[in-house]
């Protein structure tokens, strides 16, 4: 008798137990005007300099930010490459206090100002555009995506709020490219609660067997498994990720493996990659696929635009073969 009461309790409190183990799901913003319902922190968030001082401040949800400060300025714009400086704080009203490593600093809509050990600074919010945003299809090119429709893709669909943008998720009905530049236009949702590779994750796969991650690594360190980086193998030579909600490009060339008359690969592929229309691979070798990519072989492959649950879109995609 006793173990049947004991048995009927647990039964009742299963569905709590599990209900409190359970992690809620971090609130996902397709646009700013949506992200600014719930507060101010997408307006602070974003990057800030002035020809000496580079800051990325990047919202982490619950009204807490991090600042990551740059020596010389930006990340591609100035930064010299020396050790950053991270400090965290919390916003009180329409300001956040950021204290320590020798920096006090307050940040506002449009301005962080302060003092360091090298004097004081006064840093303007600056909105980066990429230089080869809304590039056109030279002639020749294959244009794989323009907003008209999704129809070069294998399930291809619009975007949730059916703004003619692609929804990662798909990949290219023709599956036999070889050497080619790729263009490709990215838009990451702000995702504050969101951590590591739940923070905006996609990535644009080479012949559906090499990855260049898609993730909102804005303010991070840069990873291999971060934005830009040659998935799990090689790490981009700056992290040039841009705020989320903000349009970004990938600029790629690429050169399939070489195989032999036996099909012994005689050459990996080769890719260069621009972020941002920076340079952060050149004529990098990838030995073989990455995650989830297709396995080797003389043939070609499709480009593909993983979905990882996160409502990452994508625009003015087109490529030219060589």
């Amino acid at each position: 008798m006793k173990a049947h009461l004991f048995f009927s309790l647990c039964l009742a409190l299963a569905p709590q137990l599990h209900a409190q183990d359970a992690k809620p799901k971090a609130a996902t913003y397709l646009t700013v005007e949506d992200a600014r319902k719930d507060g101010p922190d997408i307006d602070l968030q974003g990057e800030y300099s002035d020809s000496k001082l580079g800051a990325q401040v990047i919202a982490l949800g619950n009204g807490t930010f991090r600042a990551v400060f740059h020596t010389g300025g930006l990340p591609g714009q100035g930064w010299d490459k020396s050790e950053k400086v991270e400090l965290e704080a919390a916003r009180v009203g329409e300001a956040v206090e950021f204290s320590g490593e020798g920096f006090k600093a307050t940040l506002r809509k449009d301005a962080l100002s302060g003092e360091n050990s090298k004097g004081k600074f006064n840093l303007q919010k600056v909105n980066r555009q990429s230089p080869t945003l809304g590039a056109k299809p030279p002639a020749g090119a294959v244009v794989l995506f323009d907003g008209s429709n999704c129809d070069a893709f294998v399930g291809g669909h619009f975007d949730e709020l059916n703004r003619n943008l692609l929804a990662s998720g798909s990949k290219t009905k023709q599956a036999d490219f070889q050497n080619y530049t790729l263009h490709v236009e990215f838009l990451l949702p702000f995702k504050p609660l969101g951590r590591g590779q739940d923070r905006a994750n996609s990535g644009v796969y080479m012949q559906d067997r090499y990855e260049v991650q898609v993730l909102d690594s804005f303010g991070l360190k840069g990873l291999n498994n971060e934005c830009a980086g040659i998935y799990s193998k090689v790490p981009p030579a700056v992290n040039m990720c841009f705020p989320p909600l903000v349009w970004q490009t990938y600029d790629i060339d690429f050169t399939a493996a070489k195989f032999d008359a036996e099909g012994k690969k005689t050459q990996d592929a080769v890719i260069t990659v621009r972020h941002n229309d920076v340079v952060v691979h050149e004529k990098v070798a990838i030995s073989g696929p990455t995650g989830g990519g297709k396995k080797e072989d003389p043939t070609g492959g499709a480009i593909q635009l993983q979905g990882h649950g996160n409502p990452v879109c994508y625009r003015n995609v087109w490529l030219v073969p060589r």
